[in-house]
């Protein structure tokens, strides 16, 4: 019986030890690329180069 609960502990720690990564859809990564690029030079042109804090595909923020 400890055979048995000492694979299944160190089975359950690998499965909770290994990372999996989701990424989104390839089909919407140039869409929101090309979002966030023109939201970041509208903050450049907004809050001046070096003073943008942070930018994503509706909105920025300036420091």
């Amino acid at each position: 019986m400890t055979r048995i609960a000492s694979f299944s502990f160190a089975l359950t720690a690998a499965l909770v030890l290994s990372a999996c990564v989701f990424a989104p859809p390839v089909g919407s990564i140039p869409a929101d690329s090309n979002a966030i690029t023109k939201m970041s030079e509208q903050a450049l042109a907004t809050c001046g180069a070096g003073n943008v804090k942070e930018v994503n595909a509706k909105s920025f923020s300036c420091k």
